[in-house]
């Protein structure tokens, strides 16, 4: 069986976060969007474990299941240099055995979902391997709080410590991630880190697992490919649509080039704003090599079926038009993921013609990207050609686009799995 998973999210306990982050939303939300599992997030949070055991039924040690939607323990926490990592635990006996060793080295395990821990990189990832915990870098590029932030290799961070997988974060997909070798053993995850539950947010970033059922055991050894279980596929935004993905002032978001940046010692001239490393940039930085591992899943490259309806009728997200299309479209055809990518472009045309052309650009790569940097997300635009299109004649059309702007032409998920 395939299952649509995304782990990371975070509760209403972390700072930053929507007051609806809450499991029976979650839960209602993560169907709408296609997703059979979700990480519980924050589950060292004490209080937000006892939400988890209010709501959930117990599948196995490390499963609950809610609304029909499995989640599987996780937390993210922060070490002594503010990188971030994400946990997967197998059961909630080691989340207390966790909860207890970190005790005395955290302040705000108690009332905090991320909290800060005063232990390196490396001591945290080696009390997660004693403990069977899966630890890997959260969001391992972005120019805050990550690995690539601090240290400039695996090795430098983590020691000999195991690393179990590695996160792309928003602004970074497989191909870029695999320009350093050392990543080449590592099997990757794409999460939203979900502040919010509405599926422009929850499942942005997912993964594909062929598994037997949907347990933390099965995950496992999904992620580590064994026994004929694996990622058969990571899902995500457009790199180029990341708000890190270029090196940009995080006050006006002037883009730089990483040249000009380090000339300006990092201070913007246009407003005085402190001009932020993109994540393209700081992996070329740190490329070694050209060559790609043989059996690395295919990056499908989405963005939110709301942001899509939005730039077709020239809405916000929120207004009132994108909510009603967008709960045609989820009513018709049974959650956002199967209208991304699964229904044939004519079925959607049924619903919203214009949308309908957004989405088959998207799956061929025909839509016009402005990357996001600085802490602004990227923004996406329908070329003029297809305005006045017919749904019969895309595939035949001609679409000249900006070389920055072209991306592989993208099929069904179903493709990717024959």
């Amino acid at each position: 069986m395939f299952v649509d998973g995304d782990l990371h999210i975070h509760s209403h306990y972390s700072k930053a976060v929507s007051k609806l982050m809450v499991f029976p939303i979650i839960a209602e939300n993560a169907k709408l969007k296609g997703l059979g599992l979700v990480g519980s997030g924050d589950i060292l949070n004490p209080k937000w474990e006892e939400e988890l055991l209010k709501y959930g039924e117990k599948v196995d040690e490390g499963t609950f299941e809610i609304k029909g939607v499995r989640f599987l323990l996780t937390a993210e926490v922060e070490d002594d240099r503010r990188v971030h990592h994400l946990l997967i635990f197998p059961s909630i006996e080691q989340v207390h055995e966790l909860r207890e060793i970190l005790t005395k080295y955290s302040q705000d395990l108690e009332v905090e979902g991320r909290p800060h821990i005063s232990l390196s990189a490396q001591e945290i990832a080696e009390i997660a391997n004693d403990l069977g915990i899966l630890i890997g870098p959260a969001h391992a590029f972005t120019p805050w709080t990550s690995l690539y932030k601090e240290y400039d290799s695996l090795k430098e961070a983590y020691g000999d410590a195991k690393v179990d997988f590695l996160e792309l974060g928003l602004s970074a997909d497989s191909e870029m991630a695999d320009m350093i070798r050392a990543h080449h053993k590592l099997p990757y995850l794409s999460n939203s880190d979900a502040h919010s539950p509405h599926p422009h947010r929850l499942g942005r970033e997912f993964n594909r697992f062929k598994v037997e059922d949907i347990t933390f055991d099965e995950i496992r050894k999904a992620i580590s490919g064994r026994g004929g279980r694996k990622i058969v596929l990571n899902a995500g935004l457009d790199p180029r649509l990341g708000k890190y993905h270029l090196t940009a002032c995080s006050r006006c978001y002037t883009k730089y080039s990483l040249r000009d940046a380090i000339a300006l010692r990092w201070k913007c001239p246009k407003c005085g704003g402190t001009i932020k490393k993109g994540v393209r940039d700081r992996i070329l930085e740190l490329a070694d090599t050209n060559e790609r591992p043989k059996d690395r899943p295919p990056y499908l490259r989405l963005a939110p079926l709301a942001e899509i309806i939005g730039m077709s009728i020239n809405k916000g997200i929120e207004s009132k038009s994108v909510r009603r299309i967008w709960k045609r479209f989820v009513r018709e055809f049974g959650s956002e993921i199967a209208v991304l990518v699964d229904v044939p472009i004519e079925e959607l045309a049924k619903v919203h013609e214009e949308v309908a052309k957004a989405i088959w650009a998207y799956r061929n790569g025909k839509l016009i990207i402005i990357p996001g940097g600085g802490g602004k997300y990227g923004e996406i635009k329908l070329p003029d050609e297809l305005k006045n299109a017919k749904i019969e004649n895309l595939e035949s059309l001609s679409i000249n686009l900006r070389e920055e702007s072209i991306k592989p032409k993208q099929t069904s998920i179903l493709n990717f799995l024959k």
